[in-house]
């Protein structure tokens, strides 16, 4: 604890060890009491009642944890409530004075607000005019304003009490900037804020518990290695323990409403079919990712595949480049594919509101056009959109339109829980990208089951990416705990 450290630096001849042992021992008891008593700040917030689990996970983080953890808890189930109940507990305790909250963009107004109306604490947010990280007690910025060579040389020679990331799956690669910098930032205390803390492989919790506790899963290499060859994983699952607090809405009894889930298969018509099986081909002699990523395209929409055809021209081999031009020509004849039919119908034949997610912004335009010739009203939304545009937009989808067309940018930070459809238009490699999305509806104020809908093309690259996204689910499973459902209609195990 903090406040021992404190007393203990102020203290003189603690020369030998039994000395300051026995120093450590009695300051300890004096202030076991800090260990035992319940939260004091909620004598300071009348107007807020915490869920159950948000007090046992604040309780939990201070008295066992040492102010170091994961909070891991599905999306909708109130991590910042959570955070803000051991940033006042803290600051009530004199534990801490000096925090940096880092967040997507999108979200630093929205913690600033939450901080102040419900927990009673003043921030400041760093503008182009202002940046005082050095005299402000508690600073709230994005990461990526944050990590600016201006702003981190600051912040790096400041040591902080507490250091609280939001959506910290961002630091999941040790490679990433991000990660350097919030690894370099000293502090006494920090939170992780995430409800995706495993998305692609294993390394990504080994990454996020190394900026808590240093050492602590060991050396990677032996880690990644001791996980592949153990058939058993609960030892994993313990160790992550100690470090991360998790709640599903299952074990918590959080929503009386369910996930229905729904694979619907797509068959490509002939032509499509031919087009399909000429880009192996068309692109032998490109990189294997070019080649997926336009077979992907292709299953998005076809003005997503012309635009990156297009762009992959000039890398072609003469007769190559011939061949790609004629398909060019011929599909620019050929706009409406089978998904989108398919996906026209059902929105056609429902008086539903529906989110749908696609990973392509020529696709995002594509679908409103093509909605629009068929008198289906939608609003586009993706991360670029400024604060008040992406109130004006949710605003228009709640009142006017049946359809939000989102990329994967708008899935953070936007609460959705007045719609209950969702269809994952197209599907990304990482699996808590879906579970993200699904969090936009099926949250805190849903009132009705939710029904989410992967319509999938048949002998494409989606059904390799589908059964990709199951596997990398059960690792979650076996690793991180139980989630709720997310690819098939049953928990995935």
């Amino acid at each position: 604890m903090k406040v021992i450290t404190d007393i203990l630096s102020e203290e003189e001849n603690l020369s030998d060890w039994n000395t300051f042992n026995l120093a450590c021992t009695a300051i300890e008891n004096k202030y076991s009491h800090l260990h035992k008593e319940e939260l004091q700040c909620m004598k300071h917030l009348p107007t807020f009642t915490p869920m159950e689990h948000q007090l046992s996970t604040a309780k939990k983080v201070i008295h066992t944890m040492g102010g170091r953890a994961i909070l891991a808890d599905e999306v909708g189930l109130g991590k910042t409530m959570e955070a803000g109940l051991i940033l006042k507990e803290y600051l009530l305790r004199n534990m801490v004075k000096k925090v940096l909250i880092l967040a997507p963009a999108s979200l630093v107004n929205q913690w600033a607000s939450e901080l102040s109306g419900t927990f009673y604490i003043q921030t400041f947010t760093p503008s182009r005019k202002s940046a005082d990280w050095e005299n402000w007690d508690i600073t709230i910025s994005s990461l990526d304003y944050a990590k600016q060579e201006k702003h981190a040389s600051v912040i790096k020679d400041i040591d902080y009490d507490l250091l609280i990331i939001d959506e910290a799956h961002r630091l999941k690669n040790e490679q990433t900037k991000n990660f350097r910098f919030v690894s370099s930032i000293s502090k006494t205390y920090c939170l992780l804020l995430t409800a995706t803390p495993l998305q692609n492989s294993i390394t990504d919790v080994y990454n996020l518990t190394s900026i808590l506790r240093p050492g602590y899963l060991g050396n990677l290499q032996e880690f990644k290695k001791k996980y592949k060859t153990s058939k058993d994983t609960s030892h994993i699952n313990q160790l992550l323990k100690q470090v991360m607090v998790r709640h599903n809405r299952r074990e918590i009894q959080f929503s009386p409403s369910e996930r229905n889930i729904r694979q619907e298969p797509i068959l490509l018509h002939e032509k499509e079919k031919h087009v399909y099986s000429q880009i192996d081909g068309l692109l032998k002699d490109q990189p294997a990712f070019t080649n997926i990523m336009l077979k992907r395209e292709f299953c998005s929409s076809l003005p997503a595949f012309i635009y990156s055809l297009q762009g992959v021209l000039p890398k072609l081999k003469p007769e190559e480049r011939d061949k790609a031009v004629s398909l060019i020509q011929t599909l620019t004849r050929e706009l409406h594919h089978s998904k989108a039919i398919f996906t026209k119908n059902l929105l056609k034949n429902s008086e539903e509101k529906y989110v749908l997610f696609t990973e392509f912004k020529a696709t995002q335009l594509y679908l409103q056009w093509f909605f629009q010739k068929y008198g289906i009203s939608s609003v586009p939304f993706n991360g670029k959109f400024k604060k008040s545009k992406r109130e004006w937009m949710t605003r228009l989808f709640e009142q006017k339109a049946q359809v939000l067309i989102a990329t994967d940018a708008a899935a953070e930070g936007i609460n959705l829980q007045f719609c209950s459809r969702m269809i994952h238009y197209d599907l990304p490699w990482n699996p808590m990208k879906l579970e993200q999305r699904i969090g936009r509806i099926h949250r805190y104020g849903q009132e009705h089951d939710v029904e989410i809908l992967y319509p999938i093309l048949e002998e494409t690259i989606e059904e390799v990416m589908f059964h990709r996204l199951l596997q990398k689910t059960k690792t979650f499973h076996h690793t991180i705990g139980k989630m709720e459902k997310l690819l098939v209609n049953q928990e995935e195990d």
